[in-house]
C-alpha cells in the first residue's frame, strides 16, 4: 500500500518509472567500458587481474 501512495505522487505508472534515465557522477581511479558476456543463468564481465580486492560500481547504460 505505501508502494501505491508513493507512485500516485509522482503520477507515472511503474513501468514508465523503471525506463527513466538517471544521472550519476562517480569518482574513480580507471574506467573501463565492457560488454556483458552471458554465463550460465546469468551476465559475467572480466575485469583486470591488479582489481581483485578492490571495490567497484557497475552502471547499465543501455
Amino acid at each position: 500500500m505505501e508502494r501505491d501512495k508513493k507512485y500516485k505522487r509522482i503520477n507515472r505508472p511503474p513501468d514508465e518509472m523503471a525506463k527513466s534515465k538517471v544521472k550519476f557522477e562517480v569518482y574513480g581511479e580507471e574506467m573501463l567500458e565492457k560488454v556483458v558476456s552471458l554465463s550460465g543463468n546469468s551476465g559475467r564481465i572480466y575485469l583486470p587481474p591488479d582489481w581483485v580486492g578492490h571495490q567497484v560500481k557497475i552502471v547499465r547504460i543501455d
